[in-house]
């Protein structure tokens, strides 16, 4: 399988090449552009003292997420939901993936009566954004933790209790494949988004046949790149964080 090439040179089992750009906005109270290959969000945390009235007064934070993409992130320019007056179902249900996927890695009661949201614009796509916003959302969500920690909003340990990333895996002509562009996404016979934590443990994991159905022995070598992966990221987050 690693032999194998791809449309851009990579072997099956490789990620694209993975960038994080920390502290891409002055004002945010953490904010990250991260590159997945082509593939290009710019993730923001804002954090807020207070939270949802349906918590107030239990102690316990709040992290949410918005995801969108932009006019011209693809190769036509599409019209802004907010213009419509009506979000897609396919942008509230990615919104929703990626504040589960980091409300599963923050302990609530140590937020503390705080909210965290987290934007995720889609900068250029290419493949891949919603398992790249989720990866760079973790990013921001960090920084902006440390920042209220230094400010003395949040008392005591930090809240995150692990790190969370999310890769693309598939199955194009019968091989299993990691991250795919928009070019292998399309043609591919199986799509499926992992989500995991830093310790290796399974969030969430979305997959469709597109094609022939898939048995066992592909969905579990599916999930092995899938966590593979989501591990190369997790060090590639803490790298990113430590510098």
């Amino acid at each position: 399988m690693s032999d194998i090439k791809r449309i851009d040179g990579r072997t099956a089992p490789q990620l694209r090449p993975i960038s994080f750009t920390r502290h891409w906005l002055d004002n945010a109270e953490g904010s990250v552009l991260v590159s997945f290959g082509k593939t290009r969000v710019l993730c923001v945390a804002s954090f807020t003292p207070g939270v949802p009235r349906w918590l107030v007064g239990s102690g316990k934070g709040w992290v949410t997420s918005e995801y969108a993409m932009l006019p011209r992130s693809t190769h036509t320019r599409s019209d802004r939901e907010s213009v419509k007056g009506k979000l897609g179902g396919r942008t509230q249900e990615i919104s929703r993936l990626i504040g589960r996927s980091l409300r599963s890695v923050v302990d609530m009661k140590a937020l503390g009566e705080n909210t965290i949201v987290l934007d995720c614009d889609v900068l250029q796509a290419d493949g891949g954004t919603r398992t790249a916003a989720i990866t760079g959302a973790y990013v921001a969500l960090s920084d902006a933790i440390s920042w209220a920690m230094k400010q003395g909003l949040i008392s005591g340990a930090s809240p995150l209790r692990d790190s969370v990333a999310a890769v693309s895996v598939g199955i194009i002509n019968g091989t299993p494949m990691m991250d795919l562009c928009y070019e292998e996404d399309v043609t591919a016979e199986t799509d499926m988004n992992i989500v995991c934590t830093g310790d290796g443990k399974f969030i969430e994991v979305q997959g469709t046949a597109e094609g022939k159905p898939f048995d066992r022995a592909l969905l579990n070598e599916l999930l092995n790149l899938g966590s593979q992966g989501c591990q190369q990221l997790a060090q590639l987050q803490r790298d990113a964080l430590a510098q």
